[in-house]
């Protein structure tokens, strides 16, 4: 039986030999076969955590937010027919988690492959056990809307559910557009509301902050542009 791995990767640049372990660069430093986001990135990444690998003896597939389930389904066969092992990379963190790898392993269950998931970054789960916020009850929700209206009904929604089930909120934002949704939280989000911001996890800006709203309008906003953000809420 062929094996698929999860791999993590780094959230942030030139920080993989603190936030891998070992299981994660071996499998990367012998694996044959890996499913990525993006071809580019994913060698660049062996070779910095694997350097003595020949790229061109290595394959790789993209699957990507855009990829068809039979694309998908494509992706696996060379585990299927051939007997190797394939690693499945995210652009940055966990496989699966906020990321499209998540199809392939639906797909690896389905065709009866071994999914071995190993330990690294997750920014959704970092930013979570730094807030200070309800770790028992929470839920992610991805990206709020765009247009101002709807990200203002979906920002006063997610209030309305962390206060009567007292669960945490968390959701993130293309990072050019941090500083609109922060503004947007700090002017429809009520005063006492706690609101957490962790941006950069694990990098050498890193800042993860947790105060109420009405503290925030307090403070000089935080510099958010074009960096990688996890925003939580909670009471």
């Amino acid at each position: 039986m062929s094996t698929v791995f999860l791999l993590p990767t780094p959230l942030a640049d030139d920080t993989a030999p603190q936030v891998l372990p070992p299981q994660v660069l071996a499998a990367v430093a012998r694996l044959p076969y890996f499913l990525v986001e993006n071809a580019r990135t994913a060698r660049r990444f062996v070779k910095s955590v694997a350097p003595q690998r020949v790229i061109e003896d290595i394959r790789f597939t993209v699957i990507d937010k855009d990829s068809t389930d039979a694309e998908v389904r494509a992706a696996l066969v060379p585990l299927v027919k051939e007997g190797v092992d394939g690693g499945i990379l995210s652009e940055a963190g966990c496989p699966g988690i906020a990321d499209p790898g998540a199809a392939l392993v639906r797909e690896a269950h389905r065709l009866g492959l071994k999914v071995v998931p190993l330990v690294g970054p997750s920014s959704l789960l970092l930013a979570l056990m730094a807030s200070g916020l309800n770790g028992q009850q929470f839920a992610f929700h991805g990206y709020l809307p765009i247009e101002k209206a709807p990200r203002v009904a979906a920002i006063k929604a997610l209030e309305k559910e962390a206060q009567q089930r007292q669960q945490s909120q968390l959701f993130i934002e293309t990072p050019y557009r941090n500083g609109a949704l922060f503004a947007d939280l700090l002017a429809h989000l009520q005063p006492g509301t706690r609101l957490c911001v962790a941006a950069d996890v694990t990098g050498a800006g890193e800042f993860i902050k947790t105060l109420t709203v009405g503290d925030w309008k307090r403070l000089p906003a935080p510099e958010l542009h074009k960096v990688p953000t996890v925003f939580v809420l909670g009471m």
